[in-house]
């Protein structure tokens, strides 16, 4: 049965950084696209960023730009996403998803088949 755990969310200030990591068992990373999207209390889920099977292509959305970094490491089966300069509009609970077509970067939650349980990061102003 695949899992995805998502980790190392928590509470910082704003400007801070954190590192989420989201690590995969039954299921080999290495074949899949795999994305961040987060949600906010009373808000609508929403892309954050995404990754190619390879690492070869990434895609941020537009509020992550500059600010957030998306990558995987497909031996340690873990795909990680580095979140720097941090506002209080980024308190939410993170999702790191898994999507079969390992080609793409879709910045669409449809396109994924697996997720994982959500680890909360929250933004202190």
């Amino acid at each position: 049965q695949a899992q995805l755990v998502e980790s190392g969310g928590g509470w910082v200030q704003t400007g801070g950084s954190l590192r989420l990591s989201c690590s995969a068992s039954g299921l080999t990373l290495s074949t899949y696209a795999m994305g961040w999207f987060r949600q906010a209390p009373g808000k609508e889920r929403e892309f954050v960023a995404s990754i190619s099977r390879s690492g070869a292509r990434t895609y941020n959305a537009g509020s992550a730009k500059g600010r957030f970094t998306i990558s995987r490491d497909n031996a340690k089966n873990t795909v990680f996403l580095q979140m720097n300069s941090l506002k209080p509009e980024g308190t939410a609970v993170y999702y790191c998803a898994a999507s079969s077509d390992g080609s793409k970067v879709s910045p669409y939650s449809t396109a994924y088949d697996d997720w994982g349980q959500g680890t909360q990061v929250t933004v202190s102003s």
